[in-house]
């Protein structure tokens, strides 16, 4: 699927993810492609990217949003 981690003043990532795990405030969730349509409010913890080849990234944030539709995800944060 196709993933943005955005803040207000850089692109953190851009490019293509096979799941993600952020920290909502009703608990860690992961986003996997083909996902239901979703907007969620994320709080302070790891939003945490796997490309599906063993390879990971990690962002820590302070708190943001998650939108997922028609398998692109985008990601707001603030760090």
């Amino acid at each position: 699927m196709k993933v943005e981690v955005i803040s207000p003043s850089e692109t953190l990532y851009s490019g293509e993810a096979e799941s993600v795990t952020v920290p909502s405030q009703m608990g860690p969730f992961t986003l996997l492609e083909h996902h239901a349509a979703i907007v969620a409010i994320l709080e302070a913890g790891k939003v945490v990217l796997n490309n599906g080849k063993g390879e990971h990234r990690e962002f820590d944030i302070k708190g943001g949003f998650v939108e997922n539709h028609s398998n692109q995800l985008t990601v707001c944060v603030e760090l």
